[in-house]
């Protein structure tokens, strides 16, 4: 257990010095944006002082407090009772067709989607565990962040009648995820840090600066679209979505006001709850009216990566990793165990650490919600509940 626990957050150290003053990143896109309507949240040391002040071991709460070991109480008990695989295809008439995607199973009805959050967890464009109530976390996170972006963009959500469920409305879905960021960081092949730290200084249209190190704050926030490829993502620049007809123009410039909006607004409330929200991913659909809606998931630590704030500064520039509230720490252990793009079978994760990411989850939710985070412990089978909660809600929205 301990040989895992210190691996959470790495003391790496970087070597080099971070300017927390980068240059100004340019962009050489042809699209351009109007100024977005949102101030973005700086990451300045007398907002860190203040919220040091507000709750001075936002840290230590993460690491180890009372609530973390009562989380880790309920997490070890339901290990083997995590929602791996749902059918409900088989268990509820109206639905007729299963999708199964690498953490939702998507059901078709006739007027809506059934989209049902599992437990699986993704990373490396594959599934690597199934981490107890990350389902529920998911779905409540997104439903969360969706109610309080609606003056940003509309969404897709129709009702939620059981915690890993949303009915959403049907629409025409982009084929491209847009990437916000506003830092160099990551670990993936598509990670601005992995890009950048391979000489690259040109990465889906946005120009970047050399000299810049790991974890460095952009001086603005930046977008990173991607597409799909088979099973894994592909960079995209704004021109090459147009040209190859993946989106209009004019929702391409629609899509990306409203993502860079969401994003700078999520900074916002990150900051103020202790936390900085440093990447993350929106997808868009078109309704059948020609509205552009906000779809699939919203701020959740699996689209995002989050940071504690109050203690990025010091570890900045003391040479250590953030202390991160999200799964790179278990992305970090497979690399780090196997190649988790090429070989065919991968290790189990640890079971330490599939309950420290649990707890992770948990705590981010609690965090941002200010909300206590509800287990349910009964002795129904998950599968059994949500067949009929979605039941219960198609008949009544006939």
């Amino acid at each position: 257990m301990i040989d895992s626990m210190v691996s959470f957050n790495p003391p790496k150290t970087l070597h080099t010095k971070i300017s927390l003053s980068p240059s100004l990143i340019t962009s050489t896109t042809r699209i351009t944006f109007r100024p977005n309507k949102f101030r973005i949240a700086t990451i300045r040391a007398s907002s860190l002082r203040k919220e040091t002040e507000q709750q001075p071991s936002f840290g230590d709460t993460l690491l180890n407090s009372t609530r973390k070991h009562q989380v880790l109480d309920a997490v070890t008990t339901f290990l083997s009772n995590c929602l791996s695989e749902t059918n409900l295809h088989l268990t509820v008439p109206s639905l007729k067709s299963k999708t199964r995607g690498k953490v939702r199973d998507i059901y078709d009805t006739e007027d809506y989607l059934v989209l049902v959050t599992t437990d699986r967890q993704s990373a490396f464009d594959r599934v690597l565990a199934s981490i107890p109530f990350k389902g529920q976390v998911l779905n409540e996170t997104s439903l969360w962040w969706f109610e309080r972006t609606k003056h940003i963009v509309s969404n897709a959500v129709v009702l939620s009648p059981d915690k890993n469920v949303t009915i959403a409305k049907k629409c025409s879905v982009f084929p491209v995820e847009f990437v916000a960021r506003g830092f160099v960081t990551g670990s993936t092949d598509t990670s601005l840090w992995t890009v950048y730290n391979k000489g690259n200084r040109n990465y889906c249209g946005n120009v970047l600066p050399d000299g810049m190190v790991k974890n460095q704050k952009l001086s603005k926030n930046i977008l990173t679209p991607t597409t799909k490829a088979a099973d894994h993502d592909v960079p995209v620049t704004p021109d090459e979505i147009i040209e190859k007809g993946l989106m209009s123009r004019a929702d391409y410039v629609e899509a990306s006001e409203k993502a860079l909006g969401l994003f700078e607004y999520g900074q916002q409330v990150a900051l103020e709850h202790g936390l900085i929200l440093v990447d993350t991913k929106y997808e868009f659909g078109k309704a059948n009216d020609g509205s552009i809606l906000l779809i699939d998931e919203v701020h959740t630590p699996d689209s995002s990566r989050y940071w504690i704030a109050n203690s990025y500064l010091e570890r900045i520039q003391n040479g250590l990793e953030p202390e991160n509230v999200d799964k790179e720490f278990l992305r970090l252990w497979f690399k780090s165990h196997c190649n988790p793009y090429e070989d065919e079978i991968l290790p189990d994760a640890p079971e330490d650490l599939v309950c420290e990411l649990a707890w992770r989850y948990i705590f981010l939710y609690e965090s941002i919600t200010k909300s206590k985070f509800e287990m349910q412990l009964t002795e129904e089978p998950i599968h059994d509940r949500i067949s009929r909660n979605v039941a219960s809600a198609l008949a009544s929205l006939k």
